[in-house]
């Protein structure tokens, strides 16, 4: 059983950054690809971003691409998610997730473990 924790959402301006984290324990965190999936008031859950569990695989969804960077560290035990020119529409709770699929995946249905989430708000 894997557990998440994500920190380091806040309140930013538009323009701003912000990194977040997702700390995994009780497993074996190189085994697994690891996601970031987002839900705005209303909408459904959507995917960011994806790293494969060596790192050297990643995939963006094209709202973010060029924006956000997706990195871990296996023997920290934890992914990261760099958001640059942030914009008001990328307000929502933020999730971290892992797969124990090989390659990366965009798909929520592919995840087998999820943190909390952290809210990310950007104001205009």
């Amino acid at each position: 059983q894997v557990q998440l924790v994500e920190s380091g959402g806040g309140l930013v301006q538009a323009g701003g950054s912000l990194r977040l984290s997702c700390a995994a324990s009780g497993g074996t965190f190189s085994n697994y690809a690891m996601g970031w999936f987002r839900q705005a008031p209303g909408k459904e859950r959507e995917f960011v971003a994806a790293i494969s569990w060596s790192g050297g695989s990643t995939s963006y969804a094209d709202s973010v691409k060029g924006r956000f960077t997706i990195s871990r560290d296996n023997a920290k035990n934890t992914v990261y998610l760099q958001m640059n020119s942030l914009k008001p529409e990328d307000t929502a709770v933020y999730y971290c997730a892992a797969s124990a699929a090989i390659v990366v995946h965009r798909s929520s249905g592919r995840y087998d473990y999820w943190g909390q989430g952290t809210q990310v708000t950007v104001s205009s």
